[in-house]
């Protein structure tokens, strides 16, 4: 008994320190979390400080005597307009503070209007036209909500029209200054919607543009780390064994994130509209073209998806077929892996697609060609039983795909050079560098520019196209000529 009294006595303590305890994992969980999304993208500690600094600005509507006496409680507008519209990239901003500015100074407009027109009808008529006019534009504004033209651009600026309209024109009814209300009402949206665009603007800009282009070649390079992973999971051989190992399918989260990203690009190229020219992107910058190639690459994440189907085959005669077609299927995914890459670079630093990303283009499709006569022999060859044909399907199935993702590679190249040229993208670096370096070889002395040449023919020779320096994957010998002659082709 004295021990279970004891027992009784004992325990609330220990709940107590459990409880602390789990307060504690909390709290230090939290402050993880904050910590690591300020480290993510250091903006985001920018933009609450820059929030703030709004509010307060506008919070001198009430602070200053002499705009409390000019505006009183209509101050409070401004408050609400800050918490509302500062967003936080600069064309989200741009967005709403436009929308709501001129949807204010319609809705105002035509809220005094409808006011006096109303008077025309008599004591008895006016709540009456005033019911029919708010019935009638907030029905038929609320209904234009809906085209997809509107939703996408100007649905805040419709919604805002609505609330003010309904606003002026019933309070109207019963005050004498409705002219007051409309005018402060007007005026603390655009002083405070006006400072949200400034500070927005002038203190560290977060661009919607530059987050589009960075989330488009991000996707790109994800792509090509996807290719490459399943072109060295999938062709994955044991040592002394008759079937396959088990696939490590890691790669295909890269791809899957490409797969959830059409949202976010549609509401960045939405918001990148609104901006003004800014650094290398100019007024009327092509940003459909990024949706454009943002689509493509969704394509390809999809066929990469539907590949992760095909990793583990376990029987002898796919085991057979695959190391026929291993060297091919290498290439191509190596060679479009590399394009994607050089892609992803040319969208990230605006230079026009440098001849190494336009050579790997070509020995892709050239790779595609090579696959097609290795299935043709290897079917031929040893496959002449249905049974055996009915084993290496899914090998067929997925040199079919791969086909599709090489296909679905040059048609992104194809729109990485539209855009480049509607975009007016400088060219590479490296390549005015290397013009610059033969000229001054080329001026200094015979003998140092025969060592130029000397290197340029070792730089040739030893040039990306042979892609099994990087990988061994197997080797491609074509000459130079050849290919400059098939990149200008290209281009």
């Amino acid at each position: 008994m004295v021990h279970q009294s004891m027992d009784i006595i004992d325990s609330p303590p220990q709940s107590s320190s459990t409880f602390v305890g789990k307060l504690r994992a909390k709290v230090v969980e939290m402050a993880k979390n904050v910590l690591k999304m300020g480290k993510e993208d250091p903006r985001r500690i920018v933009h609450s400080f820059k929030v703030g600094i709004a509010l307060t600005i506008n919070s001198l509507f009430y602070y200053c005597n002499s705009l409390y006496d000019s505006f009183e409680t209509s101050g409070i507008w401004a408050i609400l307009t800050v918490v509302v519209v500062f967003e936080f990239t600069v064309g989200a901003t741009l967005s709403k503070g436009l929308n709501r500015g001129f949807a204010t100074l319609v809705a105002a407009g035509m809220g005094v209007g409808a006011k006096y027109l109303a008077d025309l009808c008599g004591e008895k008529g006016e709540p009456i036209v005033l019911g029919a006019l708010v019935f009638i534009l907030a029905g038929v504004l609320t209904f234009a909500r809906f085209a997809p033209r509107i939703k996408k651009k100007y649905d805040y600026g419709v919604l805002i029209f609505i609330l003010t309209f309904s606003m002026v024109a019933v309070s109207g009814y019963r005050s004498e200054e409705i002219i007051e209300v409309a005018r402060h009402r007007f005026l603390t949206v655009v002083i405070a919607g006006g400072t949200c665009i400034l500070i927005s603007i002038i203190l560290c800009p977060a661009w919607a543009g530059q987050d589009l282009q960075n989330l488009i070649a991000a996707n790109l390079e994800k792509l090509g780390l996807s290719i490459e992973g399943f072109g060295s999971s999938y062709f994955r051989f044991p040592e002394g064994e008759g079937r396959a190992a088990q696939s490590d399918n890691s790669f295909a989260q890269h791809h899957r994130s490409v797969l959830n990203s059409k949202a976010s690009e549609e509401s960045l190229a939405n918001f990148a509209w609104w901006e003004i020219g800014h650094g290398e992107f100019r007024f009327r910058h092509p940003w459909k073209h990024y949706l454009k190639v943002g689509a493509l690459a969704r394509e390809c994440a999809s066929h990469l998806e539907a590949l992760c189907g095909y990793l583990n085959t376990n029987d002898q005669a796919s085991m057979k077929f695959k190391r026929r077609i291993e060297e091919t299927c290498k290439r191509m995914c190596f060679e479009s892996s590399k394009a994607l890459k050089g892609l992803s670079l040319t969208i990230k630093t605006m230079t026009l697609p440098s001849k190494t990303t336009l050579a790997h283009l070509l020995n892709s499709r050239a790779a595609i060609n090579d696959l097609e006569i290795a299935v043709r022999s290897s079917t031929t060859t040893s496959l002449s039983m249905e049974d055996q044909l009915l084993q290496i399907l899914p090998c067929l199935a997925v040199t079919s795909i791969l086909i599709d993702i090489t296909n679905s590679v040059n048609g992104i190249s194809k729109l990485v050079v539209e855009l480049s040229e509607k975009a007016h993208f400088k060219k590479p670096a490296t390549r005015t560098t290397t013009m610059t370096k033969v000229a001054v070889s080329s001026s200094s002395s015979p003998s140092h520019h025969q060592q130029q040449r000397q290197q340029q023919q070792e730089t040739q020779s030893h040039a990306p196209l042979r892609w099994n320096r990087e990988r061994s994957f197997g080797r491609t010998e074509t000459s130079t000529k050849k290919d400059h002659l098939q990149e200008r082709a290209v281009l």
